[in-house]
């Protein structure tokens, strides 16, 4: 491992590391591939990318594992989200399998920079893609690069999970027909303004309501959401506009088959957030970030488990898939990816 680090005081933030994996495509077909060492991009100053935003990303973790094995989750899911997303903005696929022999090369040329097993942190991979060439009129590139990059990473949240309160905004994240079930830069880049404007407000995120009615809850700028009704049944929003989380559908099959709960995937209504007694955002970063207070417009919806704690069915949903991740619960079939 690299020496020099406080692998136990990372943050979550970028790092350079050796390696990089890049693809470039051209005259309608990948290339080979491979890893460089050159951390900068060379584009034209008319490239897609920078003109009309035709970009798209993913982002997945390597852990070590107590055994001092190297393992990624699940990171077929990913591959076959970036494709779905490429397909949506007109751009070519990475293919599947590529898309895996690439995460275990760039992983195994930076495998020094992998934190230690218990130090909390993890090694976090960000592949992307975009248009390369210069375009001016409003059309797809017909070149294009896909990359990927590796930084180590420490918790999302230091000090463990502390519950955050959430803001009803008037601004919204996805139109109905829109691209809000990809992983699109540009559905980020509109949500900036949002997130700037909460934490001046003094909230942590915003929660969206379904543009078309707003009267059902979506997901956050950067994360599904799950619910914990007063029966212990785990609750997630269903709808045609949100990114289908790969955090978010393990964690409803880990509350399913491993702690024996019920759940459901369904529209959940804005009129029913005081029904719930705990409530969480999901993703890649920080796994589960549990939600002590919902804040409608002057209007405090206070979550029962609170602002002091995680939720009780939250910490166990955590701590099992958390637990899979790092080898010491037994994982579901495919769920884990060996590196080394």
């Amino acid at each position: 491992m690299v020496k020099g680090i406080d692998w136990k005081n990372l943050g979550f933030g970028y790092t350079k590391t050796d390696y990089r994996y890049v693809s470039n495509f051209k005259d309608g077909k990948w290339n080979g591939g491979e890893l460089i060492q050159d951390d900068l991009v060379h584009i034209s100053e008319c490239a897609c990318v920078l003109q009309y935003a035709q970009t798209c990303f993913e982002g997945l973790k390597a852990y070590r594992t107590k055994e001092n094995k190297i393992v990624c989750f699940r990171p077929d899911l990913n591959a076959e989200r970036m494709m779905a997303s490429a397909a949506r903005l007109e751009m070519p696929q990475f293919p599947k399998e590529r898309f895996l022999d690439a995460v275990k090369q760039v992983v195994k040329a930076n495998i020094d920079w992998v934190p230690p097993y218990g130090s909390g942190a993890s090694l976090y991979i960000r592949p992307f893609m975009f248009g390369s060439d210069a375009i001016m009129g409003v059309k797809p590139a017909t070149e294009y690069q896909f990359r990927i990059i590796v930084s180590p990473v420490g918790p999302y949240f230091k000090g463990g999970m502390k519950p955050i309160v959430l803001r009803i905004p008037d601004f919204d994240r996805a139109a109905p027909l829109g691209t809000g079930h990809v992983k699109a830069g540009l559905n980020y880049a509109m949500s900036l303004h949002a997130i700037v404007d909460a934490h001046k407000q003094g909230f942590n995120e915003n929660l969206y309501l379904d543009s078309g009615t707003r009267t059902k809850i979506e997901e956050t700028g950067g994360a599904n959401i799950i619910f914990v009704t007063k029966d212990n049944t785990v609750v997630t929003p269903k709808s045609n506009t949100i990114l289908p989380s790969i955090t978010r559908r393990s964690l409803m099959y880990v509350a399913e088959h491993y702690l024996g709960l019920k759940v459901e995937e369904r529209e959940v209504y804005l009129e029913e957030l005081s029904d719930f007694k705990e409530c969480a955002l999901c993703g890649t970063a920080a796994v589960l970030s549990p939600v002590g207070k919902i804040n409608d417009h002057g209007k405090e919806i206070l979550i029962p488990s609170g602002m002091e704690k995680t939720g009780e069915i939250t910490q166990k949903l955590y701590n099992t898939l958390t637990g899979i991740q790092k080898g010491n619960i037994e994982a579901p079939k495919g769920w884990i990816f060996p590196i080394s």
